[in-house]
């Protein structure tokens, strides 16, 4: 249906570009060259076309470095007016998740950095992952934004329609305002994942006879080629058009009436369309991430059965779960989040500069693994490793003002995670050890301050809402294979030749069959000096994949915990009086287990003493075993992570591979390009067993396996009589010696 020449609508797109904070360089460079550059160059060619763009100050930091050419031919897009720059938190930090002060300074920090390199300071800004809560107004406006967007489902969730969001809304909280638009969730599903005329017919019928009306697409600018079968898709062939060229060409073409804008020239053109309170909110697939993994999947399913019957009114009341559900969901993330709280801290006593480490903090507020959906989040080990890793490094500038250069240690006992349960923090110049009793007197975080590395960043394996959707697909998978009579016959993820590539949200990838055999979950979460009493006999795959009993009661159990220190170092006494069961007997026997933990001042290690003393009337057999579970960054065989043990041939291996030795009495494990190795002594000969801690997680790919850190168990078979005591030392201790040693091995690698 034609439109008359009186009728007209604005269009503005917003593009969010983004790298983590710690990703590979490489991915960095592929990003650039399928996503990044060919929007640039379609934006030249295509001057009539008026957008808004967004670099968080990770991706700008690297094309300063890498393309500085790219910043200077968007500079002069922006000059032209063709391109507004958008603002935002520097490291694309979840907004309401930190503290106030470096709410204001991220986002400060970014504008001052487009003033240097496009000569602009932004009014609006790209609000990470769309989390809102009601307060943002007020420090939004103190750090000098003027508008943000969120998605419709925001302003949906108070009532309002579709029909009612042709513009935007103006909010404040104290007296501060803010002006918000709604991104359509409707376009965003549509581009560019259907024909272009789809989305001009769309924008033709909204069009109106005042004009003043706008609609708004905020994503991902990787979408546009870096997502899977985008790339060819999106920016075409040398005798073919991509599905970018075809838009850009129709936005032209329609540009009597349809008219692209950007959002910061937009608000400043035309007034609120009235006055609005948003409720906590993100974008609906968030909330969904953040329910408990059963709630996640009944609600996606209801979710996709009122899309699908074109059920707005149920869609509209909707609701999933609260963002910060992922500080509940994921001990990890908790335990991130709150190690984030506490150098906050430290930096903002030591003098709150980048000589205090105010930028490591920043970098380490990144949101990329503080949660977890499509996108990797939590479980991105390189990124998790960095956010630990500036977090250290943050927290070495500020202890340098705080305690001065001069060794030093000091402990608390502190509710650190913030569940009502004091935690045990040790600190020194060398390294941080923090320990909680009351989850089995686990060691939860160790901290290698001169290497700026948190050996213990590992993740659990557990059940998400998508396995269940991977272990539909794949049994149904394993049905058409079964059924079929054709060899050949492709199997239901791999895709034919279709003009449009299918949305990460809706499509189902794996990146090998069979995912869903390789599926475990723990049952605790993987911290180190977990001590258990294993069944006799059990082979080692049946404890690498759960399926054993556990035959003491000490696995996240209360401990009793005692602290000495004095100039000597710190000595830190764990112990518990608990049960053991014997294979076949009815009734389990009291055993006192005491593990004592000393850290030498001035150095990077610890030594254990283990004491198990049979306080029964029986003869006690059974089998110990101490666990550790460590994270070197060793996926995919990584040549410079590994273990090391003299008696074996070769006897460097990969830290991510899995065998049963015996009669261990020594090894090492490291890192070269970390510069992080540690040697283990046990007094007694042990077997060990180590293994890779593989998780199956989702991203916009697909389906794949992903290592979380390698566990390390040693173990000892045992027989106590009544009253008889059994003892075995261990010795961690760093060694930077062997790491000068192999330093010219690996020089070609930079950090």
């Amino acid at each position: 249906m034609p439109t008359g020449s009186n009728n007209h609508i604005y269009f503005g797109l917003l593009l969010h570009n983004h790298q983590p904070v710690g990703n590979f360089p490489w991915v960095f460079e592929k990003v650039y060259h399928e996503a990044y550059l060919p929007m640039l160059k379609a934006l030249e060619l295509h001057p009539g076309v008026r957008i808004s763009l967004h670099y968080t100050g990770s991706l700008l930091d690297w094309l300063t470095e890498a393309h500085p050419e790219f910043l200077q031919r968007l500079s002069e897009l922006v000059k032209r007016g063709q391109v507004e720059i958008v603002g935002g938190g520097y490291y694309e930090p979840i907004l309401p998740s930190i503290p106030d002060a470096d709410k204001v300074g991220q986002i400060r920090h970014l504008s001052e950095k487009l003033q240097q390199v496009f000569g602009i300071t932004p009014s609006g800004m790209w609000l990470a992952e769309r989390v809102w809560e009601p307060a943002l107004p007020r420090y939004l406006h103190e750090a000098g934004i003027q508008w943000t967007v969120v998605d419709d489902v925001h302003f949906k969730y108070v009532g309002q329609e579709d029909s009612d969001l042709y513009g935007y809304y103006a909010t404040e909280d104290q007296g501060h305002m803010l002006k918000v638009y709604a991104t359509n969730k409707m376009l965003r599903y549509t581009i560019p994942w259907r024909p272009v005329a789809e989305t001009i017919d769309t924008l033709r019928s909204l069009a109106t006879p005042d004009g003043t009306r706008i609609l708004v697409m905020g994503d991902d600018g990787e979408k546009f080629g870096s997502w899977p079968e985008t790339d060819r898709y999106c920016w075409g062939t040398q005798t073919e058009p991509g599905w970018v060229e075809t838009f850009f060409s129709a936005l032209e073409e329609h540009s009597s009436w349809l008219h692209t804008i950007p959002l910061g020239e937009y608000a400043q053109k035309q007034p609120a369309l009235g006055r609005i309170y948003l409720p906590t909110a993100s974008y609906v697939e968030m909330s969904e991430w953040a329910l408990p993994p059963r709630k996640a999947y009944s609600f996606g399913k209801l979710l996709h059965k009122y899309e699908e019957t074109h059920q707005d009114e149920a869609l509209q009341f909707m609701r999933g779960g609260f963002w910060r559900n992922f500080l509940v969901r994921y001990p990890e993330i908790n335990n991130q989040h709150k190690k984030m709280q506490h150098i906050h801290h430290k930096v903002y006593k030591a003098g709150a500069t980048d000589e205090h480490g105010l930028h490591h903090l920043w970098k380490a507020q990144a949101n990329d693994t503080y949660w977890h959906g499509l996108f990797g989040g939590i479980y991105m080990t390189h990124v998790r490793s960095a956010i630990y890793h500036h977090l250290i490094k943050a927290e070495n500038a500020a202890d340098r003002v705080l305690h001065g250069t001069a060794p030093w240690q000091q402990y608390t006992f502190t509710d650190f995670d913030f569940d009502t349960r004091d935690e045990l923090l040790v600190e020194s110049d060398q390294q941080n050890l923090y320990f909680d009793p009351q989850r089995g007197g686990t060691l939860f975080e160790w901290d290698m301050r001169r290497s700026a590395h948190n050996v213990l960043s590992v993740i659990s394996r557990r059940e998400e809402s998508y396995h269940r959707t991977l272990r539909e697909h794949e049994q149904e998978r394993r049905k058409q294979l079964a059924l079929s009579a054709q060899t050949e016959k492709k199997s239901s993820d791999e895709k034919s030749n279709v003009q449009e590539p299918a949305s990460p949200h809706t499509a189902i990838r794996t990146k090998e069959h069979d995912l869903d055999r390789h599926l475990t979950v723990d049952r605790y979460r993987r911290a180190s000096l977990v001590d258990h009493f294993l069944p006799p006999g059990l082979p080692m795959n049946s404890f690498a994949h759960n399926r054993y009993e556990e035959y003491g009661d000490f696995v996240e159990r209360p401990y009793q915990a005692a602290v000495k220190q004095d100039a000597t170092g710190t000595e830190i006494t764990l112990s518990r009086t608990g049960s053991v069961r014997r294979a076949g007997a009815l009734n389990p026997l009291p055993l006192h287990l005491s593990k004592k933990i000393v850290l030498p001042p001035g150095e990077e290690g610890l030594s254990i003493r283990y004491e198990l003393t049979n306080q029964s009337q029986a003869t006690l057999q059974t089998r110990f075993a101490c666990e550790w579970n460590l994270n070197f960054l060793g996926g995919g065989a990584n040549e410079q992570a590994y273990y090391y043990l003299k008696q074996q041939e070769p006897a460097r291996v990969p830290f991510d591979g899995t065998e049963e030795l015996h009669e261990v009495q020594e090894l090492h494990m490291g890192n070269a390009w970390l510069q992080q190795d540690l040697r283990l002594e046990v007094s007694k000969s042990a077997t060990l067993w180590r293994f890779s801690l593989d998780t199956i997680t989702g991203s916009e790919a697909g389906f794949e396996r992903t290592h979380q850190g390698s566990c390390m168990l040693l173990t000892w078979p045992l027989e106590l009589a009544p009253g008889e005591t059994w003892s075995v030392e261990m010795a961690w201790t760093g060694q930077p010696e062997l790491m000068a040693a192999t330093e010219s091995f690996f020089s070609s690698v930079a950090r």
